[in-house]
C-alpha cells in the first residue's frame, strides 16, 4: 500500500498529469457508450424498423459529446490556460471558459433544431397529414427561431450587453437605407414567400419565361431546378416584384390546349372523330373531363381546330403533348387527313407586251452566252 501512494505522489508531481489522467479518462465515455447501445441493441430489436431505435442512439451519441465536454471543464476549472482571463469586455473578463460556454450552447442549438425536426416534427406531420411544403416553411421557421434564441441566451456569457443591440439596429438601418436595399429586399422577400407561401418546395412554375422546379427556398433566396437539370439561385425579391405562373398552386389539375390545322376540303366529322380517339387512347389523359374539340376559324391555309384536354399533374404536359402529336399525325395519315402548310396563289391577268419582249431577249442572250 505505502509503495502505491508512493507512486500517485511521484506522479502527482508530475507537470502534466492532469492533462494524461484526463486523456485516460476519455475512452470510459466511449466504452460505456458502447456498452449502453450493445444492450440496447440487444433487448429492443424490435425498434430496429422504426424512428425510436435511432432516436435513442442519437440521445446517446448526444449525451456522450456533451458528458465529456462537461467532464473537462469541471477537471481543468482550476487550472490556468481554463480560468485564466485574456480581456475584458466592459466590466467582464472573458476566459477559456467564457468561450466554451457560448459555442456549446449553439453547438447544443444546432442539434437541438435538427433532432427535433427529424425525430419529433415528421410524427407530427404524418399524423396530421401535412403537404410538403407548409412542412418545409415549419422546419426552417422554427429552426431560425431556435438559432436566434441561442445566441441571445450565449451572447452575454462573453459579457456581451444585448441593450447595444438597440445601436447596432441603428447602425443596421443606415446601411439597409444606403448599401443593403438588395439584401433587406431578398430577407424580407423570403419571409413574405415562407408565410404567405405563393411557392413551395416541389411546384413547377414559370418566370420570365423559365418553367423550372422549386427545389430550396431559404431566406435570401430560392434555388429552382429547370428541365435541363440545371440548378439556378434566384434572389426572393424577384418572386414578389415579378409574375409568376405557379402551375401547382392550389389545384394541380391543368388544362391544356393542342392547335391542329387541317386542309382544305378536309372531312370535319372525321378530323373531330380521330382527335377525340387520340385523347381518349392517352392514359395520362383525365377521363372524367371529358376532351373537347373546337372548331375554332377558317384560316389562310387550313381549317383551324383546338383540343382541350386535362392532365393531373403540369408536370406531363410536354410528354403528353408530344405522344398525341405522334399519334395525331399517325391517325391522320392513316385517314387520308392532309395537315397542310403556307401556301399563296399568284393569278396573272395581263402583261404589258413591251416588257414580255424585253423579257424575251435577255433570256435569249443568257441562252448565247452560255452557249460560247
Amino acid at each position: 500500500m505505502e509503495t502505491i501512494n508512493n507512486w500517485l505522489s511521484v506522479w502527482q508531481q508530475y507537470k502534466y498529469h492532469s492533462e494524461i489522467s484526463f486523456f485516460i479518462f476519455i475512452p470510459l465515455f466511449f466504452l460505456l457508450r458502447s456498452i449502453i447501445i450493445k444492450q440496447l441493441h440487444k433487448h429492443v430489436q424490435r425498434f430496429d424498423d422504426s424512428d425510436i431505435y435511432p432516436f435513442i442512439v442519437s440521445l446517446i451519441n448526444w449525451g456522450t459529446f456533451y458528458a465529456i465536454i462537461f467532464y473537462a471543464v469541471v477537471y481543468f476549472k482550476e487550472t490556468f490556460w481554463l480560468s485564466e482571463a485574456w480581456f475584458k469586455v466592459g466590466e467582464n473578463e472573458v476566459t477559456t471558459l467564457t468561450f466554451i460556454i457560448p459555442a456549446t450552447i449553439i453547438s447544443l442549438a444546432f442539434k437541438f433544431a435538427r433532432f427535433f425536426s427529424r425525430f419529433v416534427l415528421v410524427r407530427v406531420y404524418q399524423r396530421y397529414e401535412i403537404e410538403e411544403g407548409t412542412q418545409y416553411t415549419f422546419t426552417r421557421l422554427l429552426h431560425y427561431v431556435i438559432i436566434v434564441v441561442a445566441f441571445l441566451i450565449a451572447l452575454p456569457t462573453v459579457g456581451f450587453d444585448l441593450s447595444s443591440l438597440t445601436v447596432f439596429a441603428g447602425v443596421v438601418g443606415v446601411g439597409i437605407g444606403f448599401g443593403m436595399q438588395n439584401i433587406a429586399s431578398n430577407f424580407i422577400s423570403g419571409i413574405i414567400i415562407l408565410f404567405e407561401r405563393p411557392i413551395k418546395v416541389g411546384d413547377r412554375i414559370t418566370l420570365d419565361g423559365l418553367q423550372c422546379d422549386v427545389e430550396h427556398i431559404t431566406i435570401r433566396s430560392t434555388i429552382v431546378r429547370t428541365r435541363n437539370n440545371e440548378h439556378i439561385i434566384i434572389p426572393n425579391s424577384q418572386f414578389v416584384e415579378n409574375q409568376v405562373v405557379n402551375w401547382s398552386y392550389g389545384d394541380p389539375l391543368l388544362r391544356v390546349e393542342l392547335f391542329i390545322g387541317v386542309a382544305y376540303g378536309s372531312n370535319v366529322p372525321l378530323v373531330q372523330k380521330l382527335l377525340l380517339q387520340a385523347a381518349d387512347e392517352h392514359k395520362n389523359i383525365l377521363k372524367e373531363k371529358a376532351p373537347r374539340v373546337d372548331f375554332l376559324e377558317f384560316g389562310d391555309s387550313s381549317l383551324n381546330f383546338r383540343l382541350l384536354f386535362w392532365i393531373p399533374d403540369p408536370a406531363l404536359r410536354t410528354r403528353v403533348i408530344s405522344a398525341l402529336n405522334y399519334r395525331i399525325n399517325e391517325l391522320f395519315e392513316q385517314n387520308n387527313v392532309e395537315i397542310p402548310f403556307p401556301q399563296r396563289d399568284l393569278h396573272v391577268r395581263s402583261v404589258d407586251g413591251s416588257l414580255l419582249k424585253q423579257v424575251q431577249i435577255e433570256y435569249e442572250k443568257q441562252l448565247s452566252s452560255e452557249n460560247q
